[in-house]
């Protein structure tokens, strides 16, 4: 597949990305990649709770809040439970969260996997849920990812790694392709060959990645925007040339550029104009579905 070519397959959808995926037909993607916005404006701190609550009674959200039925016979409801009563402000962002999980799943074709991208606030959360709604049997890794920029706390251990859960639709039967992925320099070369050293080793679940550079080539302003590198691991473990990739909080577009130069198919769903308009000007040849300006404006 030629460069032009790749980029052609690259589709960005400016929408919703919950309607734009229930109009998506099942099994369409080898690889769906969610970076969704990270729950920052919660107040952290747990709330304090003086009654005690039977197994039964946090069963059943007290507000009468919307019910998950989980995959494989799972039940999410009980677990929204259980986590309210540690965290009652946990499901204000995972009511927003989990209906798009659920599209997102059920678009992962059989031997399809899912990245889920998350800071320290909701990464525990997420791994209990996701477990309830996809089955612990189909969790792949977690996988964390250290950088190191910006300010340092002297009254903490500075907060400097992200959290991706990756979850496989079928245990049996997924796609990781280990050759393709990039090697790391060993630790202590002088432990093995010269052959391996120079070769380098596979990667672990702890990924050491800079951020993207103030003045790197793929830079774009965009104030989310994740290193190729990044996505390129991904991408490269865990779809073939041709499959199909999809980025239902695609932001700056770097699933798209890394997938279109990897021979991959993409398709990128944001619902924020300066997202769109990003990912227009970084991948120019790719097929651009804007919503109509005053649906953009309602």
């Amino acid at each position: 597949m030629s460069g032009a070519e790749a980029e052609a397959s690259v589709t960005v959808v400016h929408d919703d990305n919950l309607a734009a995926m229930a109009g998506m037909p099942d099994a369409s993607f080898t690889l769906v990649y969610l970076d969704p916005p990270f729950n920052t404006g919660r107040v952290q701190g747990r709330a304090v709770h003086t009654s005690r609550r039977s197994s039964s009674d946090s069963a059943v959200p007290a507000d009468g809040g919307p019910v998950f039925r989980g995959f494989h016979g799972r039940d999410y409801e009980r677990v929204v439970g259980l986590l309210r009563s540690y965290d009652d402000r946990f499901v204000d962002y995972w009511d927003f969260l989990v209906p798009r999980l659920a599209e997102a799943w059920r678009l992962l074709a059989a031997d399809g996997t899912l990245y889920l991208h998350l800071d320290y606030r909701e990464a525990h959360y997420a791994k209990v849920a996701l477990d309830a709604l996809f089955g612990r049997d189909c969790f792949l890794n977690e996988i964390i990812w250290a950088y190191d920029y910006g300010a340092k706390s002297r009254s903490r251990w500075p907060t400097k790694h992200d959290t991706i859960l990756v979850y496989v639709k079928d245990p049996a039967n997924y796609v990781f392709d280990s050759d393709a992925v990039d090697r790391e320099p060993y630790m202590a070369p002088g432990l093995v060959t010269p052959e391996k050293a120079a070769r380098g080793k596979l990667p672990t679940d702890v990924w050491w990645h800079t951020i993207v550079p103030t003045t790197g080539r793929e830079k774009t302003g965009y104030p989310t925007q994740k290193p190729e590198g990044i996505l390129r691991r991904i991408v490269a473990a865990s779809t073939r040339p041709g499959d199909a990739v999809l980025d239902p909080f695609a932001g700056s577009g770097t699933t798209g550029a890394v997938a279109q130069a990897l021979g991959r198919r993409a398709v990128l769903i944001d619902h924020n104009p300066d997202a769109i308009e990003v990912m227009a000007n970084r991948m120019p040849r790719a097929n651009v579905r804007r919503q109509p300006r005053a649906a953009t404006e309602a």
